[in-house]
């Protein structure tokens, strides 16, 4: 019996150990599969082609057999080297980090390997911007458009705002909806302080720092006059760099009168001269499918369970601050 027991001891250890290994492999192999994988997936889709079939399926419904095959064969003689240009179509709807940026990116990134400069980019913008880095890199992003002699058509149908507008500036043509809200440059910082409410219930707040603003306001401590005086700076400053950017991108703008913060109907955007036409990208679009090829390039970014479910929070919690702050219901 005592032979069995230790033979019983001994075969459940070899066994926990074999177990562990394999665990180890596994993960280590899963690892390296995950470092193979692409984080992301390209997909291209034909809208020329779309709306031929689209249009096709109307006419046959529309038109009795004969006139139907008549019109059919006067489509099919148009040949693809008839078509003038390519028109490579992006959309960007922009979150306050800007994370979107990430997929942008790899979508300029594979157009630009084709395009010529006979060929033209639409971007479908909508952002009401975000933080400084993040709108910077995108808007960087679709500068990368213009250094290479590629134009890049940018369409606003409801809102490019703040950060949003810094990447809107980029177009060689900027497109608005006549009621899209446009604008808005200049830069804004918030944050509650709670250091009264500590204070008032006997607890310490300790802030270790080595230089004189590597902290100038803070949630929790003590704020200083000094130290709101140059975050104040700080903001100014940023804004500076944005106002330069807007004029170096539109030199028509009288910054003056546009880049006091406040934000414009399209209808108004126009007058201003901060955009350049009123139309909706979808006016644009069914124009361009008529005598161009027009391709929606999308970069689709993998993302797993945990992901997905914060970013769907993150979503709704920025839903809620944003209507909280807009008070206007139209």
């Amino acid at each position: 019996m005592a032979f069995l027991y230790e033979y019983g001891l001994f075969l459940a250890k070899v066994v926990t150990v074999v177990i562990a290994l394999a665990i180890i492999i596994t993960l280590i192999a899963a690892s390296a599969m995950r470092g193979r994988q692409p984080k992301g997936q390209l997909t291209i889709t034909d809208l020329t082609e779309n709306y031929q079939e689209a249009q096709a399926l109307l006419q046959q419904h529309l038109l009795d057999k004969k006139s139907y095959k008549k019109w059919h064969k006067q489509q099919s003689a148009v040949k693809d080297d008839e078509v003038a240009g390519k028109l490579f179509v992006l959309e960007f709807t922009g979150s306050m980090d800007a994370r979107e940026t990430e997929a942008l990116r790899e979508e300029v990134s594979a157009i630009l390997a084709v395009a010529n400069p006979e060929d033209e980019v639409l971007l479908k913008l909508e952002s009401g911007g975000g933080v400084v880095h993040g709108y910077g890199l995108a808007a960087s992003q679709l500068n990368r458009f213009k250094q290479q002699k590629i134009p890049l058509t940018i369409a606003v149908d409801k809102v490019a705002a703040s950060g949003g507008y810094m990447m809107a500036c980029v177009a060689n043509k900027l497109l608005a909806a006549p009621f899209a809200i446009i604008g808005s440059i200049g830069v804004i910082a918030q944050l509650p302080n709670f250091h009264k409410l500590l204070k008032k219930n006997d607890v310490d707040f300790e802030q270790f720092t080595a230089g004189e603003f590597k902290r100038t306001v803070t949630l929790f401590g003590e704020n200083t006059d000094k130290g709101r005086q140059k975050f104040q700076q700080e903001l100014e400053e940023t804004h500076i760099l944005f106002k330069d950017f807007v004029s170096q991108q539109r030199p028509q703008l009288d910054l003056t009168q546009v880049a006091t913060g406040e934000h414009w109907f399209g209808y108004q955007a126009l007058t201003l001269k901060l955009v350049d036409e009123l139309t909706t990208s979808d006016d644009y679009l069914q124009s361009a499918v008529k005598d161009r090829k027009v391709l929606f390039v999308r970069y689709q970014l993998k993302k797993g369970l945990a992901e997905k479910l914060g970013q769907s929070s993150a979503n709704i919690a920025a839903t809620l601050w944003q209507r909280l702050q807009d008070k206007r219901w139209f």
